[in-house]
């Protein structure tokens, strides 16, 4: 059974920034495309950023391009999620999501592993 461990969470002020890490239990790691959803109260759970297996191409929602940066450590069964610029907006549980797969995916149906989440609260 895969799993999926997240940290890095916190409280922080608007503007400020927080990296989540995600470390995955899986000896082929390295197969897995990976993402980050967030769902804040009362909403659905969102599509974040996604990176396929080699790192090698990314994809970002809309309202985090160009302030959150995913990334990953094949050697450390990791992936990153950089959050920079941070908005009161972007209050969530964040999750980490994994799929065997050698594509770029992001729809949340795609995902078949899930983390537990860690919170992320952006004061104003």
């Amino acid at each position: 059974q895969v799993q999926l461990v997240e940290s890095g969470g916190g409280l922080v002020q608007a503007g400020g920034s927080l990296r989540l890490s995600c470390a995955v239990s899986e000896r082929t790691f390295s197969f897995y495309a990976m993402a980050w959803f967030r769902q804040a109260p009362g909403k659905e759970r969102e599509f974040v950023a996604a990176i396929i297996w080699s790192g090698g191409s990314t994809t970002y929602a809309g309202s985090v391009k160009g302030r959150f940066t995913i990334s990953r450590d094949n050697a450390k069964n990791t992936v990153y999620l950089q959050m920079n610029s941070l908005k009161p907006e972007d209050t969530a549980v964040f999750y980490c999501a994994a799929r065997r797969t050698i594509g770029l995916i992001q729809r949340r149906v795609d995902f078949n592993y899930w983390g537990q989440g860690t919170q992320v609260t952006v004061s104003s």
